[in-house]
């Protein structure tokens, strides 16, 4: 698909032409023709992205599923604690394609590959951070969340590696974004597919000790995610300093720039702030379940597992408006900006109430999938139809997140005005 055949497909093509341009390398002007198409073409692929990262929880929790409801309560509590790093990494992100839209549109390719390298070193701060605390207070961490003897015993293994690689899961959300920001979210989509293609096949070889790997038991789920997600990484450190048609990175960019960095953190702060506070509510349920049992921490590990697998594309979606908003705005189009933020939240909304009454009609079908044990699998449905009453209100929230990150941008100046050594 060349330029010329893209402007026309967002301007009057057909669903077909939609879907070839969202899997299109071309770049696409999203500050002209229809924003409805706008935000297909984005949104295809960031959804599919989002789906792609909540397909390593769904993974891990299938084949962690056979060694009995202590092995997937240890995995629940792990990332129940893991979600504050996710939000710390999804709050960051969001800031990280901000900046990089605003400077994408504005026609400073430099400026944006600034931003991508300040990313490195706030992405080193957190990882070394999350590292050393995960790996060497792994069980206390576990008996914090009130696991008991046999989930520690199973669980610390799992939460000492998964922590020890978080830096897999932090330069995932950051190059990511850059992508994102960029308006080339098709490479983000690649290197998670790949991420997980691999995750896939090393699950059952780690865990269970397949062929001449080592069965590792429920550690061997947490090696294979953080192989999958370190190849995945470095296909974008790959892209973005040799191929990148976009954001070209390179070393003088990593040069430490405090004013950006300190930019960043503050643009992002709010994002942060805000999936902190929602993420530990998903720490302290889990804490509040522990006292049941393992049953019941398995059970709402698999309902949250499923959750995932629902929100995160929704995120997908709403990040199409993060793209669309900082384009339009880096292009002076305001009345643009603001109607794509409304479109992206419509359909948001609209995507959450469909699988609202998936999770109210169908719950035991969907937590059939994975568990069969049926006390484990009443706390799962249970938690499914509960949670699906606030679905409309969450894909709102989603959408306007990010759009509100642009607000909060605006009160800073503008990149036309920026200088590369600020």
């Amino acid at each position: 698909m060349t330029v010329v055949e893209s402007t026309r497909v967002l301007a009057a093509g057909s669903p077909r032409e939609l879907v070839r341009a969202a899997f299109s390398d071309v770049e696409h002007d999203y500050t002209r023709g229809s924003i409805r198409r706008a935000v297909v073409v984005l949104a295809i692929p960031m959804v599919l992205e989002m789906g792609m990262e909540s397909l390593f929880a769904i993974v891990d929790i299938f084949f962690v599923a056979f060694l009995g409801p202590a092995a997937i309560a240890a995995v629940g509590l792990t990332e129940a604690l893991m979600t504050l790093l996710y939000a710390v990494g999804v709050g960051l992100g969001l800031g990280v394609t901000a900046l990089v839209a605003r400077r994408i549109d504005a026609g400073d390719a430099e400026g944006a590959a600034v931003v991508a390298g300040q990313s490195v070193w706030l992405g080193l701060a957190v990882c070394a951070l999350v590292a050393v605390c995960g790996a060497v207070y792994a069980e206390e961490l576990l008996r914090l969340m009130g696991a008991d003897a046999a989930v520690i015993a199973q669980g610390t293994g799992y939460t000492r590696v998964l922590f020890g690689g978080s830096f897999t899961v932090v330069y995932l959300f950051l190059f990511n974004a850059v992508f994102r920001g960029a308006g080339a979210p098709l490479i983000a989509l690649r290197a998670l597919v790949l991420a997980n293609t691999i995750n896939i096949l090393l699950d059952p070889c780690f865990i269970f000790g397949l062929g001449p790997f080592p069965a590792l038991g429920v550690s061997g789920a947490a090696v294979a995610t953080t192989c999958g997600r370190s190849v995945g990484v470095a296909y974008l450190v790959w892209v973005l300093m040799r191929r990148s048609p976009r954001v070209r990175l390179e070393w003088r960019h990593l040069r430490p720039r405090v004013a950006i960095i300190a930019r960043l953190v503050a643009v992002s702060l709010g994002g942060i702030v805000q999936f902190l506070i929602a993420t530990a509510s998903w720490v302290v349920l889990m804490r509040l379940m522990s006292v049941y049992g393992a049953a019941a921490i398995a059970g709402y590990t698999v309902a949250i597992r499923i959750m995932d697998f629902t929100i995160l594309p929704a995120w997908g979606l709403s990040n199409a408006a993060a793209t669309l908003v900082g384009q339009n705005l880096g292009a002076g189009s305001i009345a643009r900006a603001r109607a794509s933020a409304w479109t992206v939240t419509a359909y948001c909304i609209a995507f959450m109430l469909a699988i609202a009454c998936l999770f109210v009609f169908a719950n035991e079908l969907l937590v059939g999938l994975f568990v069969s044990t049926p006390e484990v699998a009443r706390h799962a449905a249970d938690c499914l139809r509960y949670v699906a009453y606030c679905y409309g209100f969450l894909g709102a929230s989603l959408a306007l997140t990010h759009v509100a990150l642009h607000v909060n941008l605006d009160k800073t100046p503008s990149p036309r005005r920026e200088t590369l050594s600020a």
